[in-house]
């Protein structure tokens, strides 16, 4: 009976399609950098205030092939000011197959731009020194985490029942 059991667990398990995952191409996608406070932000002391705004987007190209675009945006103010502007669209094309939904959506949501970020910071640097403007390096981001507060966010947003439905 055991023998069977074993048999018919094995047999489900070929069956199952299996999680794929294979990281096909990283790229820049888009950069630029605006200085609209040079050259005088040059000529002051540099204690800047950095603003850093995220966003993912995601677009299925066939099948099993995603484009996830990470937006990077920094944005420096120093002395009420803005110092400079730059923004990075890092992007990467994953084949991804034999997830379920809740599955995929952290993959392409979490997952695909924790791949990006490094990437994306690089850039951010590269642009900021090819500016003439300190090096800066952004802080590591936790994607999990955003990812669950947007998730929680969307359901209780689901769960507030409209105008209609509370008369």
């Amino acid at each position: 009976m055991s023998e069977d059991n074993n048999t018919q667990a094995a047999d489900q398990a070929k069956a199952a399609p299996q999680a794929q995952f294979a990281v096909q191409r990283i790229y820049l996608k888009d950069a630029s950098l605006e200085a609209p406070g040079a050259p005088e932000a040059f000529t002051k002391q540099w204690k800047p205030e950095v603003n850093l705004e995220l966003n993912t987007r995601t677009r299925a190209i066939n099948d099993n092939l995603y484009e996830v675009v990470l937006t990077v945006t920094v944005t420096a103010k120093n002395e009420g000011e803005n110092a400079f502007l730059i923004e990075v669209q890092q992007a990467g094309l994953f084949a991804i197959s034999g997830l379920e939904q809740p599955q995929m959506q952290h993959t392409l949501g979490a997952f695909c731009p924790s791949i990006l970020f490094p990437y994306a910071r690089e850039a951010v640097d590269s642009l900021a020194n090819k500016g003439s403007f300190p090096s800066l390096m952004l802080a590591p981001v936790n994607f999990d985490a955003l990812f669950a507060e947007q998730m929680q966010k969307q359901a209780q947003a689901a769960a507030k029942p409209t105008a209609a439905e509370t008369h």
